[in-house]
């Protein structure tokens, strides 16, 4: 196998942890694609058992995404880390069957299919409560569970649309722009590992109950359009893209060097205008009344952005970059993966490890997030073959014979 040379080999190897904070909370990942197993694969890095379901034949879709490496998709191999992997045909009668004994005994049950498709298939919220009473089941759809909407395909892209977020991607007198990464699948992602936390905290700290958690992708990036809400219902104000400026402070923006490299910076606040004009070497500016307030500059802010990007663009980045660090202004350079690969920073910080594989001998990727001091999570081992766990689980765990998952496999099962 060819191996591609990008400084990795630099990276610590990823250390086990052996006081993960999750350890003990078991997880059944049935879902597919991005948002549902990202969710968790937040929870397995931080020491939940996540058993992750696939159908027998197809796999999870994120097997067949790009980027794909000598017949290997990588991107699989980083959203199912630390998890192991079955396979269930849950479509079929003896799958939800055997579904329903997977969920005994079980803490969290995830999945992303569109609202309906589990109690089509048997195994609903209802039925898995009646089975495990204090269950959490993390369902994650485009839409919701109820609403007009509900039946609708929906995936990050067209939850990015509705929540407003596309609308404020891009140039102000251009089309509105999709972030070109998933990142409505991603963040919902995130708030549905949160949300099963919540609900697991209510049910064991609060001697609560468990739980059915109704997450839908748009209204998880509607709620980080933090003041468009109350902006629009007090002024009538529609937000709108102003490009790599910010509306509400200035100077903002994304400004080029003389050597082509991109930097961004925002004075979000007086002591870091004062800063920045120090250092252009240009104290003038904090005395000119048109820039004194944050409000005056962002009344002028193309004068202002003006400013500052001819100063930028007279100069080589490692100039502009020394001296902002040298009178603290608040920037950074607009980094590629290439530049985060050579970055002292992330390297001391660990926050890329190497994880040692049997298709890639070993790979870099993000460490566990955020740091614990005192149970801190870890990446054990990366994404796993199809079915590479049907033994270990369904004849250790559920106790079926050896006769008995050969017959499952001949059957198209698992």
């Amino acid at each position: 196998m060819s191996v591609h040379r990008t400084g990795g080999e630099k990276f610590n190897f990823a250390q086990r942890s052996h006081a993960k904070p999750l350890a003990g909370v078991r997880v059944i990942d049935a879902g597919n694609m991005v948002a549902a197993p990202f969710a968790s694969v937040l929870l397995a890095d931080l020491g939940a058992d996540v058993i992750k379901i696939e159908h027998p034949q197809h796999g999870d879709g994120q097997r067949k995404l790009e980027p794909i490496y000598n017949g290997i998709p990588l991107w699989w191999k980083s959203i199912s880390r630390n998890k192991r992997c079955i396979t269930l045909d849950l479509g079929k009668p003896a799958g939800a069957e055997i579904f329903k004994e997977l969920v005994v005994g079980r803490d969290v049950v995830i999945e992303n299919y569109r609202p309906g498709t589990l109690e089509r298939w048997g195994v609903g919220y209802d039925v898995i409560k009646s089975i495990q009473p204090n269950i959490v089941m993390l369902r994650i759809s485009g839409f919701g569970q109820y609403g007009p909407y509900r039946d609708r395909p929906g995936f990050g892209r067209v939850a990015e649309a509705m929540s407003g977020l596309t609308h404020l991607i891009g140039d102000a007198d251009g089309p509105p722009m999709s972030p070109g990464y998933p990142l409505g699948d991603l963040i919902s992602g995130l708030f549905g590992a949160f949300s099963v936390m919540v609900a697991l905290y209510h049910r064991d700290a609060k001697r609560g109950t468990g739980q059915m958690i109704d997450l839908a992708l748009y209204e998880a990036l509607f709620r980080l359009m933090d003041f468009d809400a109350i902006q629009y219902d007090k002024t009538g104000e529609i937000h709108t893209r102003t490009g790599n400026q910010v509306a509400y402070a200035a100077p903002s923006s994304t400004y080029r060097t003389s050597d082509d490299r991109y930097i961004t910076m925002a004075a979000s606040n007086h002591n870091i205008w004062v800063r920045l004009c120090r250092a252009m070497e240009r104290e003038d500016l904090i005395a000119n009344p048109k820039f004194a307030e944050n409000a005056s500059r962002v009344q002028h802010s193309n004068e202002i952005n003006g400013i500052v990007a001819d100063w930028i663009a007279a100069r080589p980045r490692e100039e502009v970059v020394s001296r902002f660090n040298e009178h603290e202004v608040a920037f950074s350079v607009i980094y590629d993966i290439k530049d985060i690969f050579a970055d002292p920073h992330y390297a001391a910080r660990d926050a890329l490890v190497r994880v040692a594989d049997p298709d890639l001998v070993a790979a870099v990727v993000q460490n566990v997030v955020p740091k614990f001091s005192e149970t801190p999570g870890s990446v054990d081992f990366l994404g796993s073959k199809l079915g590479e766990h049907n033994d270990a689980v369904y004849g250790k765990e559920l106790n079926y014979s050896e006769h008995k998952i050969n017959g499952l496999r001949r059957k198209g099962i698992i």
